[in-house]
């Protein structure tokens, strides 16, 4: 919603000032500038964009329209599913994790939490690093490094998509000056017309200009910023779900490894010692 909100306001304010200058507004409704400008821009993604990222790229665009599904609510779920599920280990042995962590869409802990279960990479990086503990002799430091990999493997190859939307915002003021060129070309087949007319081709080629420029710094590189600060956001709930498991492999018990949890969280969405207590106190009564 604020991303849509924020794009109005850009034109709102770019165009209802040129308006208010005594601009002409149609003037700038140049449908052949957005055709260069814009066919040039999305050939030269495809040039460089393999298929597979070109499909994250264009998913990652779309999500930003969702905005940042990493709420409180959402970590208050994490850390009862992170308390359940260790509490299962402390109670009746590490073993019997293994039916959850083997099949999570049929877990009584985990289908108790629906948006956990939809995000496959923290599912997976949760249930595998839980299987591997099943299997023992892999002392805490080394769990540790193990989910300390696999977040940088995740964050770098998250990296291409807003690095890729970045540097088609930088290449859109040279394209629109690309679009301004091929204006004043026509113009100057028509410097021997009337001055309106010649007048009236020079403003259509400055178009293009004005069109790159808005597009690259009011809505492209604004765009790659937004989706790196939602990764961000993303990779927190990794380091939240690293901090609770590496706590269990150093043996503390669930209250303290969801408290370890807890602690990583952005101030913003962290829970408060009181509502973890009131969802920890939930999550026991419904296990008895």
């Amino acid at each position: 919603m604020f991303v849509i909100i924020g794009a109005a306001v850009v034109l709102l304010g770019v165009l209802g000032g040129f308006v208010m200058e005594g601009g002409p507004l149609l003037l700038l409704i140049q449908p052949v500038e957005f055709l260069i400008i814009g066919g040039a821009a999305i050939g030269s993604l495809l040039v460089m964009t393999p298929l597979a990222q070109l499909k994250a790229l264009v998913g990652r665009a779309l999500g930003v329209l969702k905005g940042d599904p990493f709420t409180k609510q959402r970590y208050l779920d994490l850390l009862r599913t992170l308390f359940e599920l260790f509490t299962v280990a402390k109670r009746d042995g590490l073993i019997a994790l293994e039916p959850h962590v083997m099949e999570p869409g049929k877990s009584a802990v985990f289908t108790k939490n629906e948006f956990l279960l939809k995000h496959h990479h923290a599912l997976d990086y949760l249930c595998d690093t839980m299987k591997l503990l099943l299997g023992g002799g892999v002392p805490p430091y080394d769990v540790e490094a193990l989910l300390d990999a696999d977040i940088d493997s995740h964050h770098a190859e998250g990296a291409t998509t807003p690095a890729l939307i970045q540097k088609i915002g930088d290449a859109l003021p040279g394209l629109g000056i690309v679009a301004a060129v091929l204006g004043i070309v026509i113009t100057m087949q028509a410097i021997n017309g009337p001055p309106e007319e010649v007048g009236h081709k020079v403003a259509v080629a400055l178009v293009g200009t004005f069109l790159g420029i808005l597009l690259s710094y009011g809505f492209v590189q604004p765009l790659a910023t937004h989706i790196e600060l939602l990764q961000a956001s993303e990779s927190r709930f990794l380091e939240c779900i690293k901090a609770g498991i590496v706590a269990y492999a150093k043996g503390n018990a669930p209250i303290i490894v969801v408290e370890f949890a807890r602690r990583v969280i952005y101030h913003s969405v962290r829970p408060t010692f009181a509502e973890l207590e009131e969802a920890v106190r939930s999550a026991k009564a419904q296990q008895k």
